[in-house]
């Protein structure tokens, strides 16, 4: 995958999964090993849940705490799919056809169970 690829446009998950195992290769000196990984999740989506419930939740920020709520979110949800999509090359799993599987799972379970009439 060029440079020019994995910053203009949008990219599949299976490209992003590439791009994350390229990077962790090339530039950031291998990968931590996945119980490591695991635990780095649980903190990034705690991160995550902290900006959640002083933006939308009754938990108020400290002053300057939160400068830019969109911004801190969106860094902190990218920080996310970055450690799982780790994860997901660590383990063999591809992440889109995971992910196509379980649409197609809920559809059809899920089908009529949300239809308000």
């Amino acid at each position: 995958m060029e440079r020019e690829e994995m910053t203009a446009g949008r990219m599949t998950v299976k490209e992003m999964q590439i791009a994350v195992d390229r990077w962790i290769r090339s530039i950031g000196g291998g990968y931590f090993s996945e119980l490591t990984n695991m635990v780095i999740l649980a903190e990034e989506t705690g991160e995550l849940a902290r900006i959640m419930a002083r933006v939308y939740g009754d938990q108020k920020a400290k002053p300057g705490d939160i400068t830019d709520p969109v911004a801190d979110m969106r860094g902190e949800m990218a920080d996310v799919l970055w450690v799982l999509l780790c994860l997901a090359n660590q383990t063999g799993i591809d992440l889109q056809e995971a992910f196509e599987e379980t649409i197609r799972k809920k559809t059809l379970r899920d089908r009529d169970r949300f239809n308000r009439e």
